[in-house]
């Protein structure tokens, strides 16, 4: 997802709650309690040298025994209620097992995240991002690795994209269970477009293109030419479409020139002087996908995710239209992507009934109609054959786009540093003092080299 930025607040918040929960735990937990009292890693009554005087554990009519997970992802209000409706659906369909659901925002995700993780206090199932965070909780060993949990079929990806599973492996360890494939993409408005009498762009069209389109807009209808790009994923873009990396093949260093950074920096920072984009300060107070400024007609193009499509379209009420990337080159730049990932923590009492409810969202027909591709097109072809039939315009749309971006992309670039979600929000630090004219962009492109050097020789130590 895109990020957005973060506020001491909330960090303030993240930390003030763990060690709330702390307190109130009765000292044997750092977790939050459930409603019977059991704290929230389900830690199972300690043993006597006999076995004598446990609580025997609750179990359904079946025999079961009764379970609560802590389920935690982060992403839109559509997200959440989605992913509520098939925890209500799979929990009466096992009615041995409680989900106690989390979310938040993509910051304040990784804030709260990383207090759970120091509290000893992980949910069992947890919403993970590929590239720098899988990178770093890797080298935190907190995630479990699920090979054996799929090797025995109790996660079945036999019909899952190979390419797209190789993606959740890190450090030799399947710690991610893809939760579906996307792409970048350019969300534009069509309507927008031809008032200002500008063409619909296609995979030839490039970043003149973009540009002379964005001020034709502004010009007629004084709106903004374009929503704001969020640096690291469109810069990462832009660094493939140019034949380099974002990292060297080693992963001990940048694989890019600085010319690039300068050159991008420099692009936005004139389309900004031009009034076709939009201020650092218009951006912060249009962060919510709902409040987008293309949902309220002030844009006419928006960089994102493929897999937000669905909540965009349904916050502006209109049907929006997707293209890739401008080029030149646009398919080395391109790549199809896992859109996000369910992990399992290592400290889990339940790890196999986790696993379980991963395999239930990823290839149960009834859980994927519910959530309608809102976390990416399906991994598994099963799948996507059930839900053709049933798609609405919006998600044969994206569908569609999918099956395009495949044949017109390239492989996915794989290397991330352990400092790499660092280094990420460094280049957003400079991108907005560039932004602001604080620094010119040839030095915030030096300045982050240095700040991302530094970052990688210390994880390197």
């Amino acid at each position: 997802m895109m990020r957005t930025r973060s506020t001491f607040m909330t960090l303030a918040a993240a930390l003030l709650l763990t060690f709330s929960l702390s307190a109130c735990s009765g000292g044997g937990s750092n977790g939050a309690e459930t409603n019977n009292g059991v704290a929230g890693n389900n830690a199972a009554p300690a043993e006597t040298s006999e076995g004598a005087n446990q609580t025997e554990p609750a179990k359904t009519e079946g025999g079961e025994e009764d379970v609560t997970l802590r389920l935690m992802w982060w992403g839109s209000q559509t997200r959440h209620d989605l992913t509520n409706e098939v925890v209500k659906l799979y929990e009466s369909n096992n009615p041995h097992v409680k989900i106690e659901t989390e979310f938040t925002s993509f910051d304040g995700y990784w804030e709260k995240l990383a207090a759970m993780v120091a509290g000893n206090n992980m949910p069992d199932v947890l919403q993970m991002n590929f590239g720098e965070y899988l990178t770093q909780y890797a080298s935190k060993d907190v995630l479990l690795d699920m090979k054996p949990l799929t090797e025995n079929g109790t996660i079945d990806v036999g019909k899952a994209n190979e390419g797209i599973m190789a993606s959740g492996v890190a450090n030799g360890k399947l710690l991610g269970i893809p939760l579906g494939m996307n792409a970048l993409t350019v969300i534009y408005d069509e309507k927008m477009l031809q008032d200002a009498g500008v063409a619909s762009p296609d995979l030839n069209w490039t970043w003149d293109d973009w540009k002379k389109a964005a001020e034709a807009v502004h010009a007629k209808s004084g709106n903004y030419g374009t929503q704001g790009l969020e640096i690291t994923n469109i810069f990462e873009y832009y660094v493939r479409q140019h034949g380099q990396t974002m990292y060297s093949a080693d992963g001990k260093g940048l694989g890019f020139d600085d010319k690039l950074l300068t050159d991008y920096l420099a692009m936005t920072l004139e389309q900004q002087e031009k009034k076709t984009y939009p201020s650092m300060d218009v951006i912060m107070q249009h962060e919510a996908i709902e409040d987008q400024l293309i949902v309220h007609g002030k844009a006419p193009f928006d960089f994102r995710w493929s897999n937000q499509v669905v909540a965009l379209t349904k916050a502006a009420n209109r049907m929006l239209k997707l293209a890739p990337l401008p080029g030149p080159d646009s398919s080395k730049g391109m790549y199809l992507k896992p859109s996000l990932f369910f992990s399992i923590s290592k400290q889990s009492k339940h790890q196999e009934e986790a696993a379980k409810f991963i395999n239930y969202f990823i290839n149960d027909a009834e859980a994927n109609k519910i959530m309608k591709g809102e976390r990416g097109v399906p991994i598994t072809s099963d799948i996507r054959e059930a839900l053709a039939a049933d798609l609405d315009e919006t998600n044969k749309m994206i569908f569609d786009y999918i099956d395009m971006i495949g044949a017109n992309s390239s492989p996915i670039d794989s290397v991330y540093p352990a400092g790499a979600s660092e280094i990420s929000k460094a280049m957003e630090e400079i991108n907005e003092q560039v932004m602001y004219k604080q620094l010119k962009p040839e030095e915030a492109a030096a300045e982050f080299r240095k700040r991302a050097e530094e970052i990688i020789a210390r994880g390197a130590e």
